[in-house]
């Protein structure tokens, strides 16, 4: 398995693990100050949480879709490298969210 697949994956799931951090914390200070700003956050964390799934699904279960994504000659170098880096630009995003939600 090649280090761009594993890079993605493992983007991919500290991904999930940030979102449900944030979609805890926004949901506890929803419930604390009932904003809308708050719901939104939370919305967001949802939607996050359901796309960073569906790719971990594609990723490590559909079983068209898992056989073709770890078969290195059906998918392109430059599409891996640009996955793990849109991957690992989300992680680094939902990072700083996170730091700044926990001050």
């Amino acid at each position: 398995m090649s280090t761009w697949i594993i890079l993605a994956k493992a983007a991919t799931v500290l991904n999930v693990v940030l979102l449900l951090g944030l979609g805890y914390i926004w949901g506890r200070n929803y419930l604390t100050f009932r904003s809308k700003h708050t719901l939104g956050l939370l919305v967001f964390a949802l939607f996050l949480v359901l796309e960073n799934g569906l790719v971990l699904f594609y990723y490590l279960v559909d079983p068209t879709l898992s056989a073709w994504w770890h078969d290195q000659s059906n998918v392109p170098l430059l599409v891996w490298r640009t996955q793990m880096a849109i991957n690992l630009a989300q992680t680094v995003g939902l990072s700083f969210l996170l730091w700044i939600s926990l001050d």
